[in-house]
């Protein structure tokens, strides 16, 4: 039996590839049970609209705008429809996955009122989300599916490393980097990659393969940009697992309710309690030995569960 095809659009500058996320299925070509991922396809059978911001009207209040309109008069926007592929709205699905910082709950709330009228289906990781729940997995390893799947743990050589940017957009964003720069003044023993980060950070550099920066540590960072709920959880903590590493997390309760415990550890706080905790796990890996069989069995519910791919198959199922 053919599998029918779920298509893709998304405001991601980087993520327009015909085959985004083939490397997340067992099989060839995106598949997955009776679907198959193809992002560009021109006639899908469902549409996945994936952190898809829907144009805004401009707003036009000044006196120039106006007198623009009478001299050229603006030719009127295409229909969003157009982007759709014709397919059904019982058959389109809206994913948000970014955190509801402040700055874009406004853009956030618009999004999921546009989204209503194309979309059977409209999700987010927050509580004013029309369905709101978790965020189905991804993640950002350039290894096969089956390669991470039958793999053992990789050989360990390092301690704690920590993949992250120097975006401080936010609030959230500038804690993060204020207990960046708090780590390295008491001088806590990890390596640090990322991008946009401070020269005086001392980082190794930018990775093109997360996996890296990862699968020869015993223990990574995984510091979420939002903790405030119960339902955001990203692929800091995905990327982490997959890599073998036993995760020190700061985040929300969402990742206690999907895995198992034991997978990872909790970051207390991001201050001097949560250097102390930090410096006190990565002196041994011990902490890693004992959590060894709990990784194991989260990376089997992150690969075949909480996977986007295994997500559509089963929607597509009940539609």
């Amino acid at each position: 039996m053919e599998p029918q095809i779920v298509g893709m659009i998304t405001s991601y500058p980087n993520a327009n590839q015909t085959d985004w996320l083939w490397q997340q299925t067992p099989d060839h070509f995106g598949r997955w049970g009776n679907i198959a991922i193809q992002s560009t396809h021109p006639h899908p059978d469902f549409l996945l609209l994936y952190q898809f911001d829907f144009p805004k009207p401009r707003q036009k209040t000044s006196w120039r705008d106006r007198l623009q309109d009478l001299v050229k008069p603006q030719q009127p926007a295409p229909d969003i429809r157009e982007k759709f592929r014709g397919v059904p709205k019982e058959r389109m699905i809206y994913l948000l996955r970014e955190p509801p910082l402040s700055k874009v709950v406004e853009r956030t709330q618009y999004n999921y009122r546009q989204a209503e009228l194309y979309c059977d289906y409209v999700s987010g990781p927050d509580n004013f989300a029309p369905v709101p729940d978790y965020m189905p997995a991804i993640w950002y390893h350039h290894n096969s599916f089956r390669e991470l799947n039958e793999m053992e743990p990789p050989t360990k050589e390092l301690f704690c490393s920590w993949i992250t940017s120097g975006i401080n957009r936010s609030e959230n964003h500038q804690q993060r980097l204020n207990f960046l720069g708090l780590m390295q003044e008491v001088n806590v023993e990890f390596d640090l990659y990322g991008r946009q980060l401070p020269p005086a950070s001392n980082y190794r550099g930018q990775l093109s393969n997360k996996w890296q920066g990862m699968a020869p540590y015993y223990y990574n960072l995984a510091i979420e940009n939002y903790a405030d709920n119960d339902l955001y959880v990203s692929e800091k903590l995905w990327d982490s697992l997959l890599a073998w590493c036993l995760p020190i997390y700061y985040g929300g309760p969402a990742a206690d309710k999907l895995l198992p415990p034991g997978s990872f550890l909790r970051l207390p706080s991001l201050d001097e309690k949560g250097l102390e905790y930090i410096k006190e796990v990565t002196a041994t890996a011990d902490a890693w030995y004992e959590a060894r069989e709990a990784i194991a069995e989260a990376r089997q519910i992150i690969l075949h569960k909480l996977n986007l791919l295994a997500w559509l198959d089963n929607f597509a199922k009940n539609h």
